[in-house]
C-alpha cells in the first residue's frame, strides 16, 4: 500500500487540513511530523467547522489512529484544551485513537515568555513575525539537549533533573531580557499536574508505525506550515524553527525514507503569506484586497490578515524540487472567479538579471521583482465544481499552464472548503 506525505508548497495556509481530511478516509493512520500549535488547520465537514492546531487532522475521522510524531514540539496544556474542544463537537479522542511519541519535546510556559520577549525587544526590520507560542525556543532546547520530553513525565527524579538543566540556560537569558527568573517549583507542579493527562497517550511511535507498515497499512503524513518557511530552504530568517519539507516526514516520525511513496504538495491558485519576510508577487492594491476578502485570508491560529498576491510559479517549482513533490493539490481556484485578467510570476528581475529561482540571500530576495505572464480570467463560478466538465475553459487553461510552469502535475483540484468539492486526477494512494 502507498504511504503519502502532504506538505504545503508555499508559505502555509494552502488548505492542507481539508486535503488531509479528504485523504484520511482511505488511510489507516495519520501522522503529524513537525511544527507546533503555531500552525492551524480548518476543516469544514457537513457544515461543521473544526479548527485544529496541535491535533492531526485525522482525528475527526472515526476508526483512525492519529499520531503526534517526535518531530513536533507539543504544548501539553494547549493539547488538552484542544481535545476538550473537539470532544464537545462530538469527536471521540482516546489512547485508542490518538498517540504521542514518547520522545516528543514539550513546549513549556517559559518558552512562550521567551519567544514574546525576544520579538518585543527586536528592532524594526528584524522582527520575525513569530506567533509567540514558544515553538522556536522549544526547538532550541531540543537541539541544545535540554528539552523536557513526554517520557520524562513518567519519572519524577528525571523530570526534576531536566527542569534544573533547562533553567541553567533560561534564567540567564531571562535576566538579559529583563524577565523575572523562572519559578522552578511552580513549573514542576504544572508538569506533574499535566503528566497524568498526557502519559496515557504516550507510545513508542516508531515501533507502532513500523508494525503498521509491515502489515500493509496506509499511512498519511501531515505537515504543518509551508515549504517556504522551512528552516533550511525557506526565506530565512523569516521562517519557522523546523524542517517543513517532505524529508522531515521520515525523521519526524521515526520511519525511514523508504516509507514515503508519494508526496502531495498543497498549492493555492494564488499566493499568501502571514508575517514578515519577502513576497515578490504581493499586491497592495484592489486586486490584493479582493483576493483576501474572497479567500477569507485570516490566520486560523492568530487571526492575522494574510498578505495576498498573484501565483508565483518560480517559488512553487522550487518547493516541488526540495520536497520531491509527485503531484500538487491546487486549492481555492474559485477565489479567482470574476477576474478579467490573471497574472503568473514566471521569473524574477534582480538588478537587471533574469532569474528562474528565488536567491538564497535575504537581501537579494527583497530586491527581486516579479516578471509576469498574463492570462485571461473567467466570469463563470467554479465554486463547488467536482469534475473538469464543471470548469470553464479558461480555468482549465490556467490550471494546465500552472502545471507547465512548476513542472509538476495537478493530482487534486479543490473548489471550496467542503470535503467533497474536490476533483481527483491522480490518486496518491494508488498502489
Amino acid at each position: 500500500m502507498a504511504n503519502v506525505v502532504v506538505v504545503g508548497a508555499q508559505w502555509g495556509d494552502e488548505g492542507k487540513g481539508k486535503i488531509v481530511d479528504w485523504l484520511s478516509e482511505r488511510a489507516d493512520t495519520i501522522v503529524r511530523f513537525q511544527g507546533g500549535h503555531n500552525a492551524g488547520h480548518t476543516l469544514v465537514i457537513d457544515g461543521k467547522v473544526y479548527k485544529l492546531h496541535a491535533l492531526p487532522s485525522g482525528v475527526v475521522r472515526g476508526g483512525k489512529l492519529s499520531v503526534i510524531g517526535n518531530g513536533v514540539v507539543l504544548d501539553p496544556w494547549h493539547l488538552m484544551k484542544e481535545i476538550a474542544t473537539v470532544r464537545e463537537q462530538g469527536v471521540e479522542i482516546s489512547p485508542d485513537t490518538l498517540m504521542i511519541a514518547e520522545n516528543t519535546p514539550l513546549i513549556l510556559p517559559i518558552h512562550g515568555e521567551l519567544d514574546r520577549a525576544r520579538e518585543e525587544a527586536a528592532s524594526k526590520g528584524t522582527k520575525i513575525g513569530t506567533t509567540g507560542r514558544g515553538i522556536g525556543p522549544c526547538y532550541e532546547d531540543k537541539v541544545g539537549r535540554r528539552a523536557i520530553r513526554v517520557a520524562d513525565l513518567a519519572d519524577d527524579a528525571t523530570l526534576v533533573a531536566r527542569v534544573d538543566r533547562a533553567l541553567q540556560h533560561h534564567d540567564p537569558l531571562r535576566k538579559g531580557l529583563g524577565i523575572e527568573p523562572v519559578d522552578r517549583d511552580a513549573l514542576l507542579a504544572d508538569l506533574r499536574g499535566i503528566a497524568s493527562q498526557i502519559l496515557p497517550f504516550a507510545a513508542p511511535v516508531w515501533k507502532v508505525l513500523a508494525e503498521k507498515r509491515k502489515a500493509g497499512k496506509r499511512i498519511l503524513f501531515e505537515g504543518a506550515q509551508g515549504a517556504l518557511l522551512d528552516i533550511d530552504f525557506g526565506t530565512y530568517p523569516f521562517v519557522t524553527s523546523s524542517n517543513v519539507i517532505a524529508g522531515q516526514a521520515a525523521t519526524g516520525s521515526g520511519m525511514g525514507p523508504g516509507a514515503i511513496d508519494f508526496v502531495l504538495g498543497i498549492v493555492k491558485a494564488y499566493t499568501t503569506r502571514v508575517g514578515e519576510g519577502p513576497f515578490p508577487t504581493e499586491l497592495e492594491d484592489a486586486d490584493g484586497q479582493r483576493l483576501g476578502e474572497r479567500g477569507h485570508e485570516f490566520g486560523t491560529t492568530t487571526g492575522r490578515k494574510r498578505r495576498c498576491g498573484w501565483f508565483d510559479a518560480c517559488l512553487v517549482r522550487q518547493t516541488c524540487a526540495t520536497s520531491g513533490i509527485n503531484g500538487i493539490s491546487l486549492t481555492k481556484l474559485d477565489v479567482l472567479d470574476g477576474f478579467e485578467t490573471l497574472k503568473i510570476c514566471v521569473a524574477y528581475d534582480l538588478d537587471g538579471e533574469r532569474l528562474d529561482y528565488l536567491p538564497t540571500a535575504a537581501e537579494a530576495q527583497a530586491r527581486c521583482k516579479p516578471i509576469y505572464e498574463e492570462m485571461p480570467g473567467w466570469s463563470q463560478s467554479t465554486e463547488g465544481a467536482r469534475s473538469w466538465a464543471d470548469l470553464p475553459a479558461e480555468a482549465i487553461k490556467y490550471v494546465r499552464r500552472v502545471e507547465e510552469l512548476i513542472d509538476c502535475p495537478v493530482a487534486l483540484l479543490s473548489t471550496s472548503p467542503e470535503r467533497e468539492d474536490t476533483i481527483l486526477v491522480t490518486d496518491p494512494f494508488a498502489d
